[in-house]
């Protein structure tokens, strides 16, 4: 009787990090080369002319087209594409490092925080240009009103649990995205907490906050999200 052989079943990442790009191939070589070992890279392609999306998949990430136009739209659609409990973000312009992220998911399944945010520390000049500190100052201290939270970044590098954050039913797919993130967490009664990390100047121009235009814009977005009503308290578990 011949032997079946059947191939082994392959191992689920131990966390997902969702990058989304836009027109990054500069950025991608360096930012995935520090992806952690056992990690996945889900390069959220949102429209790239560049080619970023076949250097993405040449270097191993996982890559997921989305259509729609915006910093939301691509943080979500990597979301939903994940399939590890846990589950990161960062930047895919080689401004921030993330292998940085790997105390913060540790520090997330001890059971010390539901989500872990890094407070951005600027390294060199040109790295966080005067108007988008202002405005994340500004949007810090709005947040502090609203839900309690002394955060004093809002910055893209995090980590939490996949099905939570499904849970808190995000809905901003621009700008606001990563506070309305934070907001909903809070109205939840997460305990959110954030670390320093070195931000490094960003290889080639931002797309959101790179003008005083553009910061506006993203201040706008997030003053919305601001304005919304408080929602039931879920739990991390996704309980009531």
């Amino acid at each position: 009787m011949k032997a079946v052989t059947t191939s082994p079943r392959p191992t689920p990442p131990l966390v997902d990090v969702v990058l989304p790009c836009l027109d990054e191939a500069a950025a991608l070589p360096w930012v995935l080369a520090r992806i952690p070992a056992g990690w996945r890279a889900i390069v959220v392609d949102n429209g790239s002319t560049d080619g970023s999306a076949e250097i993405a998949g040449a270097l191993g990430a996982t890559v997921v087209r989305e259509e729609r136009r915006g910093f939301g739209a691509a943080c979500h659609a990597g979301l939903l594409a994940a399939t590890a409990d846990l589950v990161c973000f960062c930047d895919c312009d080689a401004s921030l490092d993330p292998s940085l992220l790997v105390p913060f998911t540790e520090e997330v399944r001890a059971g010390g925080a539901d989500m872990v945010l890094g407070r951005r520390r600027p390294q060199g000049r040109g790295s966080w240009p005067a108007h988008a500190r202002a405005g994340n100052l500004a949007l810090s201290l709005l947040l502090r009103r609203r839900t309690g939270l002394t955060l004093r970044d809002l910055g893209p590098l995090r980590a939490a649990r996949r099905a939570p954050l499904l849970a808190l039913g995000l809905t901003d797919r621009r700008s606001g995205y990563p506070l309305e993130m934070v907001v909903r967490a809070a109205d939840a009664g997460w305990r959110v907490t954030e670390h320093d990390v070195p931000y490094l100047p960003r290889s080639g121009a931002s797309k959101v906050t790179g003008t005083w235009r553009g910061t506006w814009q993203a201040v706008r977005d997030m003053s919305r999200v601001l304005r919304d009503t408080p929602q039931e308290r879920t739990a991390p578990g996704g309980t009531r």
